[in-house]
């Protein structure tokens, strides 16, 4: 059995005092929401956090604000479940209701955040194992060893995204709020990852996620599907988010966004660009699907094999769009 190393949990009421435990402890104190990813990665040694800096006690950080019309600002630490269920998202954002619907298990997502999913560690065969099985292998370059064990020829660590929120949040164009010591900024969600799978955020040291915004939806239509070996549980090891602004049957405004093959989220702007201006049709959707399988580079260090995986790049787009165009 994989046990909890000791740690101290700080619980602050408020962002504000959030911001200064992280401040005070610095590289010892890690956040904590749901715990659903971080504590496995505690009992497996691949965080060793001495201080976790919790945030379930901080009510500014949960609910669901505004309206389609306008724009929706959704508090980080709302469950998945609440993400999922919610009425007016699954209506108007119906993409990001699937895909939080989707994470992993009831249990799990009654638990874990739609801002922890957003934040979730990168995944890969060679790091997702315990102690032991990594210490044998002599470590990967994500924690304690040199070598990407997937690329060993190369500089960086190719560790795979597995957020199943962050591609749907992408093409939707939504923003974060990050508060830190060095005060309040609003980024788009794009610039918030980074292509690299050990530092695959740019969220500072010490800030902390407190919103996710989504812009007004009139005219939008989204989806999502998700590829994973069992029908619950597992992390995706394809996302396909597309999000398509309509007028009347032509499309004004796309966006395809493509999870778990890469260290980030992978947009398709190619792909994309061939939908503007243009009436769904099946011909425009396989095109549309071949354009998208281009961008989709999966590696062989998560669950099935990646030429099936990048195939089905092409599959999961034409279905999406297929599904939106009530073909």
């Amino acid at each position: 059995m994989m046990r909890l190393p000791p740690f101290t949990y700080l619980a602050p009421v408020s962002v504000t005092d959030a911001v200064k435990l992280m401040a005070d402890h610095g590289p010892a104190a890690m956040l904590v929401a749901g715990g659903t990813d971080l504590y496995p990665n505690m009992k497996r040694r691949q965080f060793e956090p001495s201080v976790l800096v919790g945030l379930r006690g901080i009510r500014d950080l949960t609910g669901v604000r505004g309206s389609a019309a306008t724009g929706m600002t959704i508090g980080a630490g709302t469950i998945l479940t609440a993400v999922s269920e919610h009425a007016e998202i699954a209506r108007s954002y119906p993409a990001l209701a699937t895909a939080a619907g989707l994470v992993s298990s009831p249990q799990l997502r009654n638990m874990g955040t739609i801002g922890g999913n957003v934040c979730v560690d990168t995944r890969c065969n060679y790091y997702n194992q315990s102690y032991q099985w990594r210490k044998a292998v002599n470590f990967c370059m994500k924690k304690d060893g040199e070598i990407c064990l997937v690329a060993p020829g190369s500089h960086r660590c190719w560790a795979v995204s597995s957020s199943d929120t962050a591609p749907v949040l992408w093409s939707l164009g939504a923003k974060v709020r990050l508060v830190g010591p060095k005060g309040e900024r609003v980024i788009p969600i794009s610039a918030l990852y980074q292509d690299d799978g050990i530092q695959y955020l740019s969220k500072q040291p010490g800030e902390v996620l407190t919103d996710i915004v989504l812009p007004p939806a009139e005219g939008w239509r989204s989806s999502y599907l998700k590829l994973r070996r069992r029908g619950s549980f597992d992390f995706p090891v394809l996302g396909v988010a597309v999000a398509l602004r309509m007028e009347g049957d032509t499309v004004k405004e796309a966006a395809i966004t493509l999870g778990a093959v890469a260290s980030q989220p992978r947009p398709a702007p190619d792909a994309a660009a061939l939908l503007v201006g243009q009436r769904l049709s099946p011909e425009l959707i396989e095109r549309v699907a071949d354009a998208a399988y281009r961008p989709s580079k999966p590696l062989d260090n998560t669950d099935l094999t990646h030429p099936y995986r990048k195939k089905m790049t092409r599959v999961f787009v034409a279905r999406a769009l297929k599904g939106l165009a009530g073909l």
